[in-house]
């Protein structure tokens, strides 16, 4: 922890007037605070929780503009309740947005901010992306913006200080592919691109490309380090004492020096010229301005992006192991569930535990992969829900319960979602489940030519649920990591705008989940994660389709027969033979009479 330098701030107003006084003292009229790092992370460290120290919102998404008298968060639909609750009383405004990637933050500083006034935001936890927008919002109107403050340190006392765990090899066993031959990979793509050398900054592509891991994010086992890749060697940025010497030894030995994290701007400032590979999406406007003048930048998307998302055959039998793990670890707790379901007490908070410690129970488990979701009728209905010890419904009476949970294991991570009867579902609920299924299944079956822009492959999933007037707000799929990311790009099945860099290719992993939200009422999710495979090569094009990794019965009590079509019965019977057959092994007692229950044909 850092040396106290003023003193602590228990309320959010009080921290909000902090944070204005800091303002004046520096001449800035108005201060935004991302949610962001410098490494540009989905699960931030602590010292990093900027927005959420200030504001009290704890959504993982969000925005916070400060000015002399009006403070706001932008956030979008998925967290407008929670923010509703989490902001009142705090003299902060909750303002709405329709998409994470809405731009009417910028809009609203344009609309107030007057010429000559000045925005502060920290460049070293601010993407290119988002600076370049910055700057064509604001500059035009005569609006300042300094990108060289970090009014957060003026303020936190005893802000969190860099995470200290330990780095570690990935076992040779789960890496197959050995950290010289994934660098000699880069530095082809580097030769190609006309680049000499390439820094980068994104944790899971670091992790991956030096097969080392850490514990240094939540969920993600990633640790905060930098790099910089050169035709013959490589410089790790990382805080002194988490690699040790027997580590650092092996990295050297394949042409990998260890330096401080704090040498990283200074290392890109001193670069003797030449030419340097980076991604603007995935490097911070501070790492970008600490480049040396006289460096030809190349703008391109990290060729570690393209290549950790293409999973080898060997990495992909290794996440086929994980995933029977995990289902059977399923299968554990939905037979505890249904022998005490409406007979004990359980609460929404109970199911975290009881998934967490089934999954801790199989070999190769190292954590979960993201906070368990477990909502109970309308608490289901928030895509984004996390019930607290505050706040949480006991599950009791008839309804459907969601639980949207992942786990890291040595050799993959999961992500799955299913939806449970608890006592008797209404037709409703089985009409909007059996639909959220069928978009499930839609995609599943889909066969596309290889090099399809992922985003092209969305509507397969949502045509189901169009054709009854019904729609859900987020995005269909998104990728998945090998023991890394439990969101990774670069594919995107989603309304996202296609770029060649989402071409679906061959190796990747995806997940397909489909959903329907009735607010107050019930929500249903159904997700899967699915491994693009070679389907057929003819006169028409060179063909890939999914198979389907998730191992875990669907409700067959949720669903309405009458809606479904004999290739879809057929499908789901398949998948069910599949998952009785790969579990059964590794299960018994009342989890395996569970198992043979819920897999029966319709």
């Amino acid at each position: 922890m850092n040396t106290p330098t003023t003193p602590q701030l228990d309320t959010i107003p009080q921290r909000i007037a902090s944070l204005r006084a800091a303002m004046a003292k520096a001449g800035v009229d108005a201060c935004l605070v991302p949610s962001s790092d410098p490494h540009l992370s989905e699960y931030l460290p602590q010292r990093w929780q900027a927005r959420r120290w200030l504001s009290g919102f704890t959504g993982s998404m969000g925005t916070l503009i400060v000015s002399a008298d009006f403070a706001g968060v932008w956030a979008d639909s998925r967290y407008w309740v929670q923010a509703e609750h989490e902001l009142a009383g705090t003299g902060i405004t909750l303002m709405k947005i329709d998409t994470a990637a809405s731009s009417l933050h910028l809009q609203w500083l344009a609309d107030t901010l007057k010429a000559g006034q000045t925005l502060a935001v920290d460049g070293d936890v601010l993407s290119l992306a988002a600076a370049k927008a910055l700057q064509a919002a604001l500059v035009p109107r005569g609006v300042i913006v300094r990108s060289d403050l970090d009014l957060i340190d003026a303020v936190y006392a005893g802000r969190p200080a860099l995470p200290t765990a330990a780095v570690y090899q990935h076992e040779a066993a789960f890496a197959p592919d050995s950290r010289a031959a994934k660098l000699g990979r880069v530095r082809e793509a580097m030769r190609e691109a006309g680049a000499e050398r390439h820094f980068l900054s994104t944790l899971d592509d670091i992790a991956w490309l030096f097969n080392l891991r850490g514990a240094d994010v939540n969920y993600n086992p990633v640790f905060i380090a930098h790099a910089l890749i050169e035709s013959d060697s490589a410089t790790l940025f990382v805080a002194p004492g988490k690699i040790d010497d027997a580590l650092a030894a092996q990295l050297a030995a394949d042409g990998v020096r260890v330096a401080d994290y704090a040498a990283t701007k200074p290392a890109l400032s001193a670069l003797p010229g030449g030419s340097l590979l980076i991604d603007p999406r995935r490097v911070t406007l501070g790492l970008r301005q600490a480049v040396a003048d006289g460096v030809k930048v190349i703008e391109a998307i990290n060729p570690s992006t393209l290549m950790k998302s293409r999973k080898s055959a060997a990495e992909a039998e290794h996440v086929r192991r994980a995933m029977e793990q995990d289902g059977a670890a399923l299968a554990e707790l939905f037979a505890w569930f249904e022998a005490n379901v409406n007979r004990a007490r359980i609460t929404e908070l109970t199911i975290d535990e009881q998934i967490t410690a089934a999954r801790a129970r199989r070999p190769g488990f190292v954590s979960p992969s993201f906070g368990t979701i477990a909502g109970f009728n309308a608490n289901g209905a928030l895509p984004h829900y996390h019930a607290t010890p505050e706040a949480h419904s006991e599950i009791q009476g008839d309804g459907l319960l969601l639980i949207d949970s992942g786990g890291q294991y040595l050799g993959g991570t999961t992500d799955i979602t299913r939806v449970v009867a608890v006592g008797t579902p209404s037709a409703a609920q089985k009409r909007d489940f059996t639909l959220v299924l069928k978009g499930t299944m839609a995609l599943s079956m889909a066969h596309f030519p290889r090099g399809t822009l992922s985003p092209m492959l969305d509507a397969l999933a949502r045509a189901p649920l169009w054709q009854q007037d019904i729609d859900f707000g987020h995005g269909t799929g998104h990728g998945v990591g090998y023991f890394l990311n439990v969101h990774e790009g670069p594919q995107s099945i989603s309304r996202a705008v296609p770029e060649p860099h989402m071409a679906m290719q061959e190796g990747m992993i995806t997940s397909i989940e489909p959903g329907v939200y009735r607010a107050g009422q019930w929500g249903v999710r159904i997700e899967n994660l699915v491994l693009n495979v070679a389907s057929d090569k003819n006169q028409f094009g060179d063909f890939l389709k999914f198979e389907t990794l998730t191992l875990c019965p669907i409700d067959r009590r949720c669903i309405d027969h009458s809606l479904l079509t004999r290739p879809e019965i057929d499908w789901l019977n398949g998948y069910h033979a599949e998952v009785r057959a790969r579990l059964l092994p590794l299960v018994d007692g009342a989890a395996r009479d569970w198992l043979l229950a819920n897999t029966e044909a319709l």
